[in-house]
């Protein structure tokens, strides 16, 4: 009987002993996962949330958690909404369709906790490029923008090394292609350093079709947030931020634009703004063809942590404004 009790007994308590720990430890909000409808995602949401304020974050994943939990505890709902290869949709930003997002964006809209007509949608670097395009492209769905880093044009697949060779659009929309620079894909040399930031410059100024490449951004439906490092160093996001103000300004937009640009910060401003996510990593890796190469995300640790810091407080101020 005994030995009985410790094969039975002993894995019960270890369990209960870790669900126990699990809850006293754990200090953020647990999300409901979401597989419905031909879209996938979590949801976070207080047990009585009703008619509030709602953040898609796009891209799931930690980021997504955090901004998640940190709207929760502000009285709102958000939605981590990951997309590269959910639904049988592709692996990689190319031929992707929109339509995905509208089926998502259309069910939230629905949910007694949503207020649909204060739905925003967040992204950082090309997911800040894709939620300005979405914004621009469901105006009746969306109404505002918070764009980390963010592209004021689309891009061809071939920005990313690890595309197809031939040169696609990104996105869809009705089988139709969103229109877009075409970018031939990034080259090293003798050196193991890459510059990454002049590869996006030169496409942005090279163009004939940046123009027509342009999000337009005029027609988004609501207030947008830019938060950008001038320091930025994998892409020109403080610039492309700037083209962004300038078209919709031109272009009659109706809704405030705030383009917050800090000093010394770089490309990482986008990183959970907390004290134990701070890294002296001040480069990422990339692989091309047969070798691997460095860039620099640009900033300084302490400009970037400067930067989070304050933006997420800026985030929140923006959205509780809604």
């Amino acid at each position: 009987m005994k030995r009985i009790f410790l094969l039975i007994g002993v894995p019960i308590f270890l369990i209960a002993a870790y669900f126990i720990a699990d809850s006293i430890l754990f200090d953020g909000f647990k999300p409901k996962r979401i597989n419905e409808d031909g879209f996938q995602g979590e949801i976070f949401a207080k047990a009585e949330a009703k008619n509030q304020t709602t953040v898609i974050v796009l891209g799931g994943g930690d980021w997504a958690h955090y901004w998640g939990d940190q709207f929760v505890k502000q009285g709102h709902v958000a939605l981590s909404l990951p997309f590269l290869g959910v639904s049988g949709n592709p692996n990689l930003p190319e031929v992707y369709p929109l339509e995905y997002f509208e089926k998502a964006i259309s069910w939230l809209g629905k949910k007694p906790e949503v207020n649909a007509n204060k739905i925003l949608i967040m992204g950082a670097s090309r997911n800040a490029e894709l939620a300005l395009l979405l914004a621009s492209v469901y105006p009746n769905l969306i109404h505002g923008v918070i764009a980390y880093a963010p592209g004021s044009v689309v891009w061809s697949n071939t920005v990313l090394p690890y595309s197809s060779d031939e040169i696609l659009p990104s996105y869809t929309l009705n089988g139709n292609p969103i229109p877009f620079i075409k970018m031939e894909k990034i080259k090293g040399g003798d050196e193991s350093i890459i510059n990454t930031i002049e590869y996006w410059k030169k496409g942005l100024e090279s163009q004939d079709s940046s123009r027509t490449a342009e999000i337009q951004v005029e027609k988004v439906n609501g207030p947008i947030l830019l938060i950008s490092g001038k320091s930025d160093e994998v892409w020109p996001s403080s610039e492309m931020a700037n083209q962004i103000e300038t078209r919709a300004k031109s272009n009659g937009f109706n809704f405030n634009i705030q383009n917050l640009q800090y000093e010394n910060a770089g490309h990482l401003i986008s990183s959970n703004p907390d004290s134990e996510s701070d890294t002296d990593q001040r480069t990422g890796e990339i692989r091309l063809g047969e070798k691997e190469y460095e860039y620099s995300f640009g900033g300084t640790q302490v400009g970037d942590n400067a930067a989070k810091v304050d933006a997420k407080q800026k985030v929140i101020d923006f959205i509780n404004k809604l």
